[in-house]
């Protein structure tokens, strides 16, 4: 279910590295937890965001969560077509439910591989 290419933080947020960036989102797990998502909040291109600090909102139906910055660095881009259609989070977290693209800048949080994630997962 997750990924293999993909790395996951213990806060469910899935990220993958290109070229000096990072883009991240959160992961299946953690939409599926949050149910119908219906509105994202995020920084602007340009912003600077701290590793393991909350960089922006996700809002569902049952509860508003945090989003936590998975790397220290400014924000690139942002996924702006979940500002209106931001239930692509919960049809492709992978992919078009992207939220975030970010120059790496140092601090970095732990992260799992995708059968680590799994278990992880596994004793919540």
């Amino acid at each position: 279910m997750n990924p293999e290419e993909l790395k996951y933080t213990a806060e469910h947020e899935w990220l993958k590295e290109s070229d000096g960036k990072i883009r991240f989102g959160i992961t299946h797990f953690a939409q599926d937890a949050l149910g119908d998502i219906v509105f994202v909040d995020l920084p602007e291109v340009g912003d600077t965001i701290t590793a393991g600090k909350p960089c922006g909102e996700v809002e569902s139906t049952k509860s508003v969560s945090d989003v936590y910055a998975p790397v220290s660095g400014e924000v690139l881009a942002r996924n702006d077509a979940l500002l209106d259609t931001p239930e692509m989070i919960n049809t492709d977290p992978y992919g078009e439910g992207w939220l975030l693209d970010v120059a790496m800048g140092g601090d970095a949080m732990d992260t799992l591989d995708a059968s680590g994630y799994e278990s992880h997962t596994s004793q919540i």
